[in-house]
C-alpha cells in the first residue's frame, strides 16, 4: 500500500526503513561531532601543538643523541655493571676463548701498580687489526682494572644508531670518541671518568687496520695521559687480523698472543708527539717479543732494528706476500682449519 507524496506515491515506512534512517541520523551526528573537536583542536593554540614561531626567527636544531653526544653514562651505573661483569665473565670469555684462544705475556710488569694502595687508573694502548681486539683486551687486562675499565670506541660506527650504542654501551662499556682526533669534549669527559677511577681502552692507530699491517699512532692516549697524569701501558695484539681481520665477514677460529709492556708516563715537558712517538717504539718492540722472546726483543730495541708495525716499505702482491710470511712465523694467527674432505669421483 502505498501513499501519496509531491503528487508521486511513496512507500508506506516501515520498522526497516525506520532504524536505517535512525542509524544514519546517529552517523551524521557522530562525524558531525568529530568535526567540530577537530576544528576546535585546530583552533587551539599551544600547549596542545607547537607554538607558531615568525618567520624571521631561525629555530635551532634539536641535539643529535647519536655519535659522539651518545649518553652512556647509564652504563657505568649499578644494574648495568653487573649485567656486564656476567657478558664478560660468560658469553664474551667463551667466545675469546673459542674464537681467539689467546696467550697472554706480561701481566707480572703490572704487579707493583696493582700492589699499590689505593690503585690508580690506567690508559692500556694496544695495536688494532680487528673488532675482536676489544674483547681480547678486556678479557686479558687483569683485575683490579677489568672491572673499572672503559673503551673509546668511534663514534661514527658503533654509536650511529640507538641500537648498535646501547648494546656497546652495556656489553662492552664504550665510550664515544672522534678516531681523528680527541675533541675537548670528549677529553672532559675521559678526565672526569679517570678522576672517578675508571681505566680506558684507546687504540691509537684510530682505527683497524686495512691491509694486516699497522699504522702510525696518533696523539690521543698520549695527549690523554698528558692532561689526567696516569700512566700508559703499551700492549700488543697478534693474530686477530688473520682470525677477523677488516673486509671478512665471518671469524675463522685461530690462535692469538697478548703482550703487555712496561707502563710510562711522559717526561717533563715531553710534547704529546714526541710520547706517542715513544709509545709506537714500545708496541713495536712488544711485537718482536711476541715473535721471539724477551732479550732478543731488547737487544733489536738496542740497536733500532725491531721491524716495524707498518711492516715493510713495499706495494701491492709483495707487501702481502711479505704479510703471509710475518703470519707463518708468528705463534698467534695459526687458524684451526677444518679437516678437508675430497669428493669421490669413483
Amino acid at each position: 500500500m502505498a501513499r501519496i507524496r509531491n503528487g508521486r506515491p511513496t512507500p508506506l515506512a516501515t520498522g526497516g526503513n525506520v532504524a536505517r534512517a535512525v542509524r544514519t541520523r546517529t552517523a551524521g551526528e557522530a562525524r558531525a561531532a568529530v568535526a567540530r573537536g577537530r576544528a576546535r583542536l585546530v583552533r587551539a593554540q599551544f600547549p596542545l601543538r607547537a607554538p607558531t614561531v615568525p618567520r624571521t626567527v631561525e629555530v635551532p636544531e634539536d641535539p643529535d643523541e647519536l655519535g659522539a653526544n651518545f649518553d652512556t653514562e647509564w652504563a657505568r651505573r649499578g644494574p648495568a655493571k653487573a649485567v656486564r661483569r656476567l657478558i664478560t665473565a660468560g658469553p664474551l670469555a667463551a667466545l675469546i676463548t673459542v674464537v681467539a684462544d689467546p696467550t697472554v705475556i706480561g701481566r707480572d710488569r703490572l704487579d707493583d701498580l696493582r700492589r699499590a694502595e689505593p690503585v690508580a687508573p690506567l690508559i692500556f694502548a694496544p695495536n688494532h687489526h680487528s673488532h675482536l681486539d676489544i674483547g681480547l683486551v678486556i678479557r686479558s687486562i687483569p683485575e683490579p682494572w677489568r672491572s673499572t675499565v672503559t673503551v673509546a670506541a668511534a663514534a661514527d660506527y658503533f654509536f650511529d644508531t640507538k641500537l648498535k650504542g646501547t648494546v656497546a654501551a652495556l656489553a662492552l662499556n664504550a665510550l664515544p670518541i672522534d678516531r681523528h682526533e680527541v675533541g675537548r669534549t670528549s677529553s672532559d669527559r675521559i678526565r672526569e671518568l679517570i678522576d672517578d677511577g675508571w681505566s680506558l681502552v684507546i687504540f691509537p692507530e684510530g682505527g683497524r687496520s686495512p691491509d694486516g699491517w699497522g699504522q702510525g699512532f696518533k696523539g690521543g692516549a698520549a695527549y690523554l695521559a698528558a692532561k689526567t697524569g696516569v700512566a700508559v701501558v703499551p700492549v700488543f695484539l697478534d693474530g686477530t687480523g688473520a682470525i677477523f681481520g677488516k673486509g671478512m665477514k665471518r671469524p675463522k677460529p685461530g690462535t692469538t698472543t697478548v703482550v703487555f709492556g712496561t707502563p710510562m708516563r711522559p717526561a717533563e715537558g715531553e710534547s704529546t708527539r714526541r710520547f706517542a712517538a715513544r709509545i709506537e717504539a714500545a708496541v713495536t718492540v712488544l711485537g718482536d717479543e711476541a715473535l721471539t722472546d724477551y732479550w732478543t726483543a731488547r737487544r733489536r730495541a738496542a740497536s733500532g732494528t725491531n721491524p716495524k708495525l707498518s711492516g715493510p716499505d713495499y706495494t701491492g702482491w709483495r707487501r702481502q706476500w711479505a704479510l703471509g710470511e710475518h703470519r707463518r712465523s708468528a705463534p698467534a694467527g695459526v687458524r684451526r682449519r677444518q679437516r678437508r674432505r675430497w669428493p669421490d669421483l669413483g
